[in-house]
């Protein structure tokens, strides 16, 4: 709590108007304190968003690696991100940076994730985001190796979200990779549909509209920027929206649901 634009505002102001000059005094330094505040506020979020743009890319490097050596392909999936989420300049230049730090030999993954959990401070969509952007990464180019699923679950580990929440989030991914994949557009396949959404076609219709529901509160794109998300990757939680979107509506239409 700011206080001190309060107690230095009702000094001056007793002094200089003693009853009545403490009451302006006082009200002054409240708006000092006020608009101090909103400041600090904008300053640490753009930290917080800092923070997550870098961490994300330094991860992403370091699963790229996981192999022994980082390929074409991983420069080109890093790449491909990059363009989808429209990094130009130096907001490019700071991405592959950071991709290149986290391929180093000496970057520490576990120090790296509990200082990105602690920015986070409990905000669990953050965390999900950042783990869903490093399973998209892991998967980019159709497989999941051994290494960088290990990798993925020191990741879910250490920010808390466990073993069982990532092998949901890899299903669920699994299957919108494959809807991509088919390139059918917004014609997505019912199997992968109900896998996307985490449900099975004996899950009842209420069952359907909860976890619709829950999906979309948790890839909201303005929560997550309120709650961190650097806006340079809004277009990577706008998409993730779209597909949460696109499942539900064709398992809604084979149920009939309204």
């Amino acid at each position: 709590m700011r206080i001190w634009g309060k107690f230095f505002g009702f000094v001056i102001g007793f002094m200089a108007g003693k009853f009545f000059g403490a009451l302006i005094g006082l009200w002054l330094g409240h708006a000092f304190d006020k608009r101090a505040g909103l400041a600090d506020l904008v300053r640490k979020g753009h930290e917080r968003q800092a923070q997550f743009f870098n961490t994300t890319f330094m991860v992403m490097g370091h699963v790229a690696k996981a192999s022994g050596h980082v390929t074409d392909v991983d420069i080109r999936i890093a790449t491909m991100l990059m363009d989808q989420m429209k990094l130009t300049g130096d907001a490019r230049r700071d991405a592959q940076a950071a991709f290149r730090a986290g391929r180093d030999a000496q970057f520490d993954l576990v120090k790296t994730l509990q200082e990105f959990r602690a920015m986070a401070q409990g905000r669990r969509e953050i965390l999900q985001m950042f783990l869903e952007i490093q399973i998209q990464t892991a998967l980019s180019d159709g497989e999941l190796h051994s290494k960088e699923k290990q990798i993925l679950s020191t990741v879910a580990k250490e920010l808390g979200l466990g073993q069982a929440h990532l092998d949901a989030l890899l299903s669920r991914w699994q299957a919108e990779f494959h809807h991509h994949q088919s390139g059918k557009g917004n014609n997505m396949q019912l199997d992968d549909a109900y896998s996307l959404l985490g449900k099975q076609e004996s899950s009842s219709d209420q069952e359907i509209k909860r976890a619709y529901r829950k999906l979309m509160n948790e890839h909201h794109p303005d929560k997550l920027l309120a709650k961190g998300l650097p806006e340079e990757m809004m277009e990577l939680a706008k998409s993730k929206a779209q597909d949460i979107q696109s499942a539900y509506e064709t398992v809604k239409a084979s149920r009939g649901m309204r």
